[in-house]
């Protein structure tokens, strides 16, 4: 299995997916999307491996969202809105092992919605979580949103998403995003220790486990699947473009002009 924008591994039974396009922050684009799902599945469902780790290369950042240079109105790839978030989330949950975030620096916009997802996240003291999506002229109206509310807390996750503040590894602790913070040096041993773990459990009560707190949130994927409709159609106003051209120009962004 070929991969260009990911990096695949297993070490001792647990694999190791690495998004690696450092030079982009570790954004993703449609391609990266699609190669995340592919080796997804092949973790879930290979029997010798009892625990995923997703990860991001390079010391700055774990993902910060959707890669904007491939993005003018739409994405390059496949899906509602030329990514195919749907099925990367969805993937996330429904493979019937114990996803790890592995957060090193910034996870930031859809990278922080992929660090809410994962099963568990374990980040070190350099992290930075938030939400950039009305300062850019974008927003995930699915997990990104209903999900990140139980996992943080209604008003936290309004705090979150309107201010588009940024919030440390300890922070992210303290509200319940992340499991544990720490030292930076030490993050890989951690998740290394936590995912051959999970490798000692039984890895059908753990899937048994995982499918069912997955059913008390399974009808957000409909309001996953109205939002990035939603979000399709934003992204063709000339408000939501606002937020792209501000940032290539390097500007702040005049949502104003163009609302209606």
């Amino acid at each position: 299995m070929q991969f260009e924008d990911i990096l695949y591994e297993v070490r001792n039974g647990v694999a190791w997916i690495i998004i690696n396009r450092p030079d982009k922050m570790n954004a993703f684009r449609g391609q990266t999307c699609d190669e995340l799902i592919r080796a997804l599945n092949r973790a879930g469902y290979d029997r010798s491996v009892g625990a995923i780790v997703l990860a991001g290369a390079g010391e700055r950042a774990f993902c910060t969202g959707g890669d904007q240079s491939a993005h003018d109105g739409n994405y390059d790839g496949r899906g509602t809105i030329g990514l195919p978030m749907e099925e990367l989330h969805t993937a996330i949950r429904d493979v019937p092992k114990p996803v790890i975030a592995r957060v090193q620096g910034y996870a930031i916009g859809g990278g922080n919605v992929l660090a809410t997802i994962c099963d568990l996240t374990i980040c070190s003291d350099k992290a930075v979580f938030g939400q950039v999506g009305p300062k850019m002229g974008s927003v995930d109206p699915g997990y990104g949103t209903a999900f990140l509310a139980r996992v943080v807390g209604e008003k936290k996750a309004r705090e979150i998403w309107y201010l588009c503040r940024r919030y440390s590894g300890q922070e992210a602790v303290a509200m319940g995003l992340a499991n544990v913070c720490v030292p930076h040096e030490a993050l890989d041993g951690e998740v290394q220790r936590w995912a051959e773990e999970l490798c000692e459990r039984s890895p059908t009560a753990l899937a048994i486990a995982k499918r069912s707190f997955n059913m008390d949130t399974a009808h957000q994927s409909g309001i996953a699947g109205m939002g990035m409709l939603a979000l399709k159609l934003y992204y063709d106003t000339e408000e939501s473009r606002e937020g792209v051209a501000a940032l290539k120009e390097k500007r702040k962004p005049e949502f104003r002009r163009y609302a209606k």
